[in-house]
């Protein structure tokens, strides 16, 4: 009986194998169909001499000189029409991710010490914490603001603003060193950061510090959660398409000083395990002459919003509890929320990205199951065909198993998610930029390499964006938060069931 089980996963499995082979067969054939046609055509066009073109323009009534001039000027203003009205292209020339001084380093410990510290909190609210920061996939190498690791914690606003200077400049200011852009070339700023929105604003906080240009165009973002980092791309692109030779520093952050529950309400403490110190500037650009030296093309940005149900809209909230404390509800549907807003982001992008092959048997399987009724499950396409690289907003393990999972993605795949979750917690906003830059210090993007970034967050909101590598990144010229530190990753980071209570 054994033997005979032992025989059929063999079957099975060398089934699976040629399967494997046969899509990617078909998925060649059905790329590469346009070559396949096009080769005989130009084959034939190669045997037709000077005599036949002579005699193709003669029996349409038209001399060689004609004929030619009437090409020339079609193809002139076909060429004109498409350069006017085509996007202009937008360039990331280079990001930089700040990384703190290892004095903020949040151990699992030393959030525990503090947490207890406050004094505000029973042993069963204590044991709350401990549970959620142990099941996390957070490591202990973590930062946390100032104002939570002081002896006595008192946060206060001039303590916001310190933070968010201190993350904020660092990273803008390596963003410049690296490129060597003058601050007076930049005429577009967009800054997100949710929570913390003092007046004046945190784009002007940057103008002031930089001494910007007085007609710069500038933005803050505020209250939009963990996906605001692809807005501001998405705002910077579609503003960058109007205002020609220029250049648009986004800066992504959030702040923690201000945003600590003192509650007892188990779904607002959440937020207090999850959120850790970080930033992110990125400078973009639409001046051809700055292509050769950019890192990567942006091919599109797709924004997806859920806000319209109540139930997506409401799934995370900055609200008062019973007791009057102001902090960030999650509802229990977030994972199923989430879900929801991923599938419809992507069923948007797939025909964007997707190889015609996925394309028709996704449209294959649509067909069989809404209109033929056909009980087959629903087939997810292959976007490991459309991207060699992956980026999920690392907002928490629970969420990157789930997307790990429907999407049949490897763990080669989340791994930098995974390693930016463990090493520097949920970094809100700026979290993708700290995964784009663990792949550049692994050396694994190449000239061509496709990038997709996700992220989703509270409205309910899940974006998109979708870069092309212009040249490879050589790490050894690279500084970023990871280069020093990055062959002791990635790390095993131990299973364990997923909170579900609060």
């Amino acid at each position: 009986m054994g033997n005979e089980k032992l025989v059929q996963n063999l079957e099975n499995k060398q089934t699976s194998v040629k399967l494997k082979y046969v899509k990617l067969g078909y998925h060649y054939l059905i790329s590469n169909a346009m070559y396949l046609f096009l080769v005989p055509l130009i084959v034939a066009l190669a045997h037709l001499s000077v005599e036949d073109i002579v005699q193709l323009f003669q029996r349409l009534e038209l001399g060689l000189v004609s004929g030619t001039l009437v090409c020339t000027a079609l193809t002139v203003c076909l060429v004109t029409l498409y350069f006017s009205w085509r996007p202009r292209d937008v360039y990331l020339l280079d990001f930089a991710c700040f990384k703190p001084e290892p004095n903020l380093i949040c151990s699992r410990e030393t959030f525990m010490r503090q947490t207890a510290r406050a004094g505000i909190f029973c042993d069963e609210l204590l044991g709350f914490h401990q549970k959620i920061i142990e099941r996390s996939g957070y490591g202990q190498k973590t930062y946390a603001p100032k104002a939570a690791l002081e002896e006595k914690p008192t946060p206060s606003m001039a303590k916001a603003r310190e933070e968010v200077e201190m993350v904020a400049f660092g990273a803008i200011d390596e963003l410049l060193a690296k490129t060597g852009v003058n601050v007076k070339d930049i005429g577009i700023l967009v800054v997100n950061c949710s929570l913390f929105n003092p007046t004046p604003s945190l784009s002007a906080m940057v103008v002031n510090r930089y001494k910007l240009r007085g007609n710069i165009l500038s933005y803050s973002l505020g209250g939009m959660g963990c996906s605001a980092g692809l807005i501001s791309v998405d705002l910077a692109k579609r503003l960058l398409q109007n205002h020609p030779n220029t250049y648009a520093l986004v800066v992504s952050t959030e702040s923690m000083t201000l945003n600590w529950y003192g509650g007892t309400n188990k779904s607002m403490l959440i937020t207090n395990c999850l959120f850790r110190l970080g930033a992110a500037a990125v400078l973009l650009t639409n001046k051809s002459s700055d292509r050769r030296r950019s890192k990567y093309q942006l091919m599109h940005t797709l924004r997806t919003h859920k806000g319209a149900d109540d139930k997506s809209y409401r799934c995370v909230m900055q609200q008062e509890d019973d007791g009057g404390k102001v902090g960030v509800k999650l509802s229990r549907d977030l994972l199923t929320v989430a879900g929801d807003a991923i599938k419809t982001n992507i069923t948007m992008l797939g025909p964007l990205v997707l190889p015609v092959s996925e394309q028709i048997l996704f449209l294959a399987n649509l067909v069989g199951r809404k209109v033929l009724r056909m009980k087959i499950r629903q087939y997810v396409p292959d976007f490991k065909l459309a991207f060699e690289h992956i980026c999920i907003h690392a907002g928490g393990r629970a969420v990157l198993d789930e997307i790990e999972k429907n999407l049949n993605l490897t763990k080669w795949h989340v791994e930098p998610s995974r390693m930016t979750l463990y090493r520097f917690g949920n970094t809100s906003s700026s979290s993708l930029w700290y995964e784009l830059a663990y792949t550049e210090a692994k050396g694994r993007v190449r000239k061509g390499d496709r990038v997709w970034q996700i992220a989703f967050g509270s409205g309910f909101k899940c974006n998109s964006a979708v870069w092309r590598a212009i040249r490879s990144v050589n790490p050894a010229k690279e500084k970023n938060p990871w280069i020093d530190e990055i062959d002791e990753y990635p790390v095993k980071v131990p299973d364990v069931q997923h909170v579900q209570e609060f």
